[in-house]
């Protein structure tokens, strides 16, 4: 038991959260009545975001020792990422009444309450009216680019190839775009969504490839180095992005800006779904909305939330292939029928439907896990190949399972500074739909740390 725990020991100095979870695991084997083994795995997953997992293991441990105060932060860390934030509170005010004196855990109970007590009154002056867009209180022809602004513009409010090219470059050097040409950016992207299905249906011809993508989370100089090695996208070089566009990386608004601009340039060859991230809870807990009304307004920030609404949740290639961004579901029987007809303009619920269990898998959220089995049921019964999926960070940045039929892309590399992970994108060819695996590192980005526009909450470090 000494060596495992030395073991783990190494494994958490080297951040190699995986082989720590692996001896922890082993630990809990041998000894499966010790809480802090439990904890600590409970950490573990925390490191990886595999939440569901955290939240497990972390009531593993009180069911075990009730008084065993970490397991309490654990249970509590786990909740917040999850957007549960009453279910942390409560273990918040646990800590605060067992440690009084203890600054960081007051503090973190403090922000919790805030954000309960926020989201209770934003519940209480909801009406039952429909809800106006932002568009229609936007003025965008009246916005004047002041004399001084020589940033990129748009020509008679069109996207184009030029300028797409000058407002990478100018995001390069970290200038901001003019609030007009966002706008009109986010008007346009919202009326082409707005027309797309749920599930989105491509044909690839013999000859044709498409480059699909993971997470990206506001990594820009990242996928500016996707873009350099794979080639910009264009009619005859399609790509697909697998959500979770932002937060965490302190760029991301960088990255979703140049992901709507292709949209809009090449709709019909340039493909965004709706990652878990795509949401207003994880934006406000890990930095897209702050960065968003640090960078532009909270106006703003609530245009890219109705924007985010409209993004599809799945793609099918060639009847075979089916991308998306968590995994599968809870129940049997789930066809592509069903995943037609989900209206998905809305925030995905805690649990029990479609678009939430899309948009997580059970590591990383609170929905079912998935194995083989029910991998090789799905495929059968809506007589598809694989499925590839994203929202989990990868040592390899790819990973293939389930006899091949289950296959994870992950497109930020060393995520957020710290995880050592390559990133990777993969080739679909339409002539075999067989995937062919491209592996990258992370290059180097100006000094501004990942979530830097995160809630103080997830900015600090985890007890």
């Amino acid at each position: 038991m000494t060596t495992l725990k030395g073991k783990c020991d190494i494994c958490f100095s080297d951040k190699d959260y995986e082989n720590a979870i692996k001896y922890y695991s082993e630990a809990v084997d041998l000894n499966p009545s010790n809480a802090i083994y439990y904890s600590n795995r409970s950490l573990a997953y925390l490191r990886t975001e595999c939440y569901g997992y955290a939240l497990a293991d972390a009531t593993k441990a009180l069911e075990i020792d009730k008084n065993y105060i970490k397991g309490y932060y654990r249970r509590a860390t786990s909740n917040m990422a999850l957007g549960k934030f009453k279910a942390a509170l409560k273990d918040y005010e646990t800590v605060v009444r067992v440690r009084p004196n203890d600054k960081d855990a007051k503090m973190k109970y403090q922000e919790c309450n805030k954000i309960v007590k926020q989201k209770a009154f934003e519940r209480a002056i909801a009406s039952d009216e429909i809800k106006k867009s932002v568009v229609d209180s936007l003025d965008i022809e009246n916005m004047t680019i002041e004399d001084d602004y020589v940033g990129p513009k748009l020509e008679d409010g069109t996207i184009t190839l030029t300028f797409m090219k000058e407002m990478m470059d100018w995001f390069k050097d970290q200038k901001k775009l003019h609030r007009k040409c966002a706008y009109q950016i986010l008007v346009q992207v919202k009326d082409v969504l707005s027309k797309l299905p749920s599930l989105v249906e491509i044909t690839l011809k013999e000859t044709e490839k498409i480059t699909i993508c993971g997470d990206t989370h506001g990594q820009y100089y990242d996928l500016l180095n996707i873009f350099k090695l794979n080639g910009l996208p264009s009619e005859t070089n399609p790509y697909l992005f697998n959500g979770d566009f932002v937060d965490r990386g302190s760029f991301s608004l960088e990255v979703i800006l140049t992901l709507f601009g292709f949209k809009l340039l090449y709709p019909e060859n340039f493909h965004l779904l709706r990652g878990n991230h795509e949401t207003d809870n994880m934006n406000q807990m890990y930095g897209f909305e702050g960065e968003v009304k640090a960078k532009y307004t909270a106006q703003m920030f609530q245009l890219f939330s109705e924007v985010f609404q409209w993004l599809p949740l799945a793609q099918c290639m060639n009847n075979k292939v089916l991308v998306m961004h968590g995994g599968l579901f809870s129940e049997d029987g789930v066809t592509l029928d069903d995943l037609r007809k989900i209206e998905r303009n809305r925030q995905p619920p805690d649990s029990g439907r479609l678009i939430f269990q899309m948009q997580h898998e059970s590591k990383s959220g609170v929905s079912c896990q998935f194995g083989p089995d029910v991998t090789e049921r799905f495929l059968e019964q809506n007589k598809l190949d694989f499925i590839v999926r994203s929202h989990e960070v990868k040592a390899e940045g790819y990973e293939v399972t389930h006899s091949g039929k289950c296959i994870t892309v992950f497109s930020a590399p060393n995520y957020c500074d710290q995880m050592g992970n390559k990133g990777a994108y993969i080739h679909l060819r339409g002539s075999d739909l067989k995937p062919e695996f491209h592996q990258f590192t992370a290059v180097p980005h100006p000094n501004v740390k990942p979530m830097a526009y995160a809630n103080t909450l997830m900015q600090l470090g985890m007890m």
